[in-house]
């Protein structure tokens, strides 16, 4: 957390109230205004989101407790295989948004890489009119200089392009396509691939991230990030 300054007026704010009030925003979908009278000013509780979203403090804290769930379950701290995924979403707010012809929604796109457990490694968010072959490209980016032990990645039929494959090749990930067969009638459980949908239940359990309600892309990166490390940090606590 950030130290005390070293000039000004003295801090009062209590950063565990902080937190807890960007929780309660996440968990219920209320907006920043509508924070009840319970925690700090909603202006505090947004100005110190920003300045932990610059500090990169949510990203660190998901990531311990990636680390420490993991761990806890008997696995090795460094994830060495994964799923890839997106999710279109509306995002009424946006001021960039794209059209997702597939899905026949107008917004952003998620773009997501979690372990094969379903926990979440990485998220690119893109407009929704982004493929996911050239928003997977920057999570392969990111996931080499954060987990340098992922090699094996799984993905279905929209990631088996020829630029991604490249991209892969070329940063040492070997991308197992799982495609759905249209032989057996009836729904039929995919394996690896029902685990990042799961992931996606999980976020869309939290209010705010059903839709993309933020002008920002890193502001709604940062809510991701907050509803994922909850629920990390009750998993390790319990």
């Amino acid at each position: 957390m950030p130290g005390k300054a070293k000039t000004g007026r003295s801090r009062t704010v209590n950063f565990r109230e902080i937190l807890n009030a960007l929780r309660f925003l996440v968990r219920s979908g209320c907006g920043w205004r509508l924070l009840p009278k319970d925690f700090p000013p909603w202006q505090t509780v947004y100005w110190w989101f920003r300045q932990f979203v610059r500090r990169l403090l949510f990203q660190t804290i998901h990531d311990v407790a990636l680390m420490l769930d993991r761990e806890r379950a008997g696995r090795e701290a460094s994830p060495t295989a994964g799923v890839v995924d997106s999710q279109t979403v509306k995002a009424p707010a946006a001021k960039e948004r794209g059209y997702d012809g597939g899905k026949k929604i107008i917004g952003r796109k998620r773009h997501i890489a979690v372990d094969t457990d379903g926990r979440l490694l990485m998220v690119n968010l893109t407009t929704a009119d982004i493929s996911d072959s050239a928003g997977a490209q920057k999570i392969l980016e990111g996931i080499r200089k954060r987990w340098p032990w992922m090699k094996h990645l799984f993905a279905d039929g929209g990631y088996d392009r020829t630029k991604l494959m490249d991209k892969t090749a070329y940063l040492d990930f070997t991308v197992e396509i799982v495609k759905r067969t249209d032989a057996e009638p009836g729904f039929k459980l995919l394996p690896r691939r029902w685990v990042v949908e799961r992931t996606f239940g999980w976020m869309t359990r939290w209010r705010r991230l059903v839709r993309d309600f933020e002008q920002r892309i890193d502001v709604s990166g940062g809510m991701i990030l907050i509803a994922m490390s909850a629920l990390l940090l009750r998993r390790v606590s319990h």
